[in-house]
This record gives structure tokens, C-alpha cells and sequence, in this order.
């Protein structure tokens, strides 16, 4: 029977690294002192592009020609790309499709844009993993999650403009004869928090119809903690239906938009550090992709290896919960 595995995975983010003390002077002088936040958030840098040249479609471009490289591929082997953002360069023509153009992949390869917010790149190798499996003639599949956060950040707002970093990632679906590969997901939705993040932050129709002062991202207050329950649950639910157990996984690939939430799931679960991965304290929050560059850091540091089990986890604003177990 046909498996869909993670043939490969890589990232790319811009050059400029930004460290804390730029956002403290910056919120020092709004007399906000934002140094508990950031050590609850786990950040000490993040990537941050600062030229006219780079944007989250760029940065989505560069991705996926690292992993193809990195596979020892050529755009002509791929038969579907998903491009998983956020902050779209464009709302059409999908951004796929200059993903499309820049590998050179074929006539035949289909092209789709896909946003889930944070959730997104998760979801997307999920819909990917599934589409593949009742279509056998898509053998190979690129992904890529890219978000130009820092554009839409607010730099009144600490949780976005000191939080956020730029970046993007990029997998290699491909079917596989071994046992090994996608296993199942479970998702999550409850819409009580829809409006309290959100971009444009007073609608696309009121921005273009009449003009908004609001140029960067709304984020009211919330209670953010309401997401742990459910999530407890959701590992509990998905492990259980494959005769897991927290302990099987050998690495929790989960999203980087806090450290504390990693670690509140880490106690939950009696879970060791070997099996926690955090990047967000160097890359910043980089929305879609955050747990596939986590992902990255597992691979290239040998922390997870052929046949072990790993558990991806993110959350979309509003909220989304979504849940996917893989065999590497």
C-alpha cells in the first residue's frame, strides 16, 4: 500500500537578524516595558527583511529551490505545489504559480494557494498527504509556507511587531511503498475568537471602499490560554486511534509562537527536552511555517531520524487547532 512521506525539508529566511534590543529601546520609549513579554514569548532574535528586493513570495521561491536541491530534484519531478501563506504577495494569480514558473516544474503539475493563517502549512501537507493518496499519479509534491509578517506587524503592538520574524519553509511530499509516512490529523475549531485577530483589521471591503488608518494587524486582548485544553485532548484523541502514546513521538514539531505554550504541552505530557524543539527564540514567530522550520532543526541536528514518530501542532487565529502525525 502507497505511504506519502517528508522526502526532504528546508528553509530559507532573510539576512538580517533584528536582536531584542532593538524592540526594547523602541517600546522604552513608549514607556512599555515588553521584558517579561519577550522572555515569556522565548525570543532573543529573529529575521527580519529589511531591502525592497525580498517579500514572502521571494522568500517561498528561494525555499523551494533549497529543497530541491537539497533532494537532488529538478522542478519537472514535482506534480503539485501548495503554497501556504498568510500574506499573500498576490490574491491572483495565485502565488503557486510563480513558484511554478521559478523551478520550471511542468505543464501537468497543478498549482494551488492555501491559507489556514498559522495553521496553514500544517494543513496544507495534511490536504496534500491526502489528496496523494487517492491520486496515484501525483508521485511527488512541493509545499512551501511563507509569511512576510513583519509587513503587516503593528509597531504599537508587542505581540506582533517585537514577535514576529520573516521566513519560509519548504517539504517534498512523495509516495513511498515503505511503512513510513502520513498516519492521520485531528482538528480543532471554535470561532469565539474571530474578531480579535485580524488583517486588514477593519475588512478588505472597507479598506479598498473607503480607506483604513489601520495598516497593520488588529490584536485585541484574549484568552489565549483556551486553546491547552483542547489541545491536550486532540493529542490524547489522535495518539490513542494509532496505539501511541506521548512518549512514542520521538519530536514535537509544534508551532514556535510561544515557548510557554511548548512548555505547558511539555508538562502536560511528562515529556523529556529531547523530545521538544524550540526555534522561535532565533527565527522570531514566522506564522505558517514555524513548525516545519522546527522540523528543519530536528533533521539537521540528527534529533529525529528515519522511522521515528513526529507530532505537528499550530494554531490559527480565531481559533483553528490542527494536529498531525507522521512517520519520518
Amino acid at each position: 500500500m502507497s505511504r506519502i512521506r517528508i522526502a526532504s525539508v528546508d528553509i530559507y529566511h532573510p539576512a538580517n537578524a533584528v536582536g531584542n534590543e532593538f524592540y526594547l529601546d523602541h517600546f522604552d520609549r513608549k514607556n512599555n516595558d515588553i521584558r517579561r513579554f519577550l522572555e515569556h514569548m522565548g525570543r532573543k532574535s529573529r529575521y527580519v527583511i529589511n531591502n525592497e528586493e525580498e517579500n514572502g513570495l521571494t522568500m517561498a521561491i528561494e525555499a523551494a529551490k533549497n529543497v530541491l536541491s537539497k533532494s537532488g530534484l529538478q522542478g519537472s519531478d514535482i506534480d503539485m505545489i501548495v503554497f501556504s501563506t498568510q500574506v499573500p504577495e498576490t490574491t491572483f494569480p495565485v502565488n503557486a504559480l510563480y513558484v511554478h514558473a521559478a523551478i520550471g516544474a511542468r505543464s501537468h503539475t497543478m498549482v494551488l494557494d492555501s491559507n489556514a493563517n498559522c495553521a496553514g502549512m500544517v494543513v496544507a501537507v495534511d490536504h496534500a498527504s491526502r489528496y496523494m493518496l487517492t491520486s496515484p499519479h501525483i508521485r511527488r509534491a512541493l509545499i512551501v509556507g511563507s509569511d512576510y509578517n513583519t509587513l503587516v506587524s503593528d509597531p504599537e503592538s508587542a505581540v506582533t511587531y517585537a514577535n514576529y520574524g520573516d521566513a519560509a519553509a519548504a517539504v517534498i511530499l512523495e509516495r513511498t511503498e515503505e511503512e513510513c509516512g502520513f498516519i492521520d490529523s485531528i482538528y480543532y475549531t471554535d470561532p469565539v475568537n474571530r474578531d480579535f485577530i485580524r488583517y486588514p483589521a477593519e475588512g478588505l471591503t472597507k479598506t479598498i471602499k473607503h480607506g483604513s488608518e489601520a495598516k497593520g494587524i488588529l490584536w485585541l486582548p484574549f484568552e489565549a490560554h483556551a486553546a491547552m485544553p483542547p489541545t491536550f485532548e486532540m493529542f490524547e484523541t489522535l495518539l490513542g486511534r494509532h496505539g501511541l502514546t506521548p512518549q512514542d513521538i520521538s519530536t514535537y514539531c509544534l508551532s514556535q509562537f510561544s515557548l510557554e505554550n511548548v512548555l505547558k504541552i511539555q508538562r502536560q505530557f511528562g515529556l523529556n527536552d529531547e523530545q521538544m524543539i524550540y526555534v522561535g527564540d532565533r527565527f522570531g514567530y514566522t506564522g505558517t511555517s514555524s513548525p516545519f522550520i522546527a522540523l528543519y532543526e530536528a533533521v539537521e541536528t540528527g534529533r529525529v531520524k528515519r522511522g521515528d514518530h513526529i507530532l505537528f501542532w499550530s494554531i490559527g487565529s480565531g481559533f483553528q487547532l490542527v494536529a498531525m502525525l507522521f512517520q519520518y
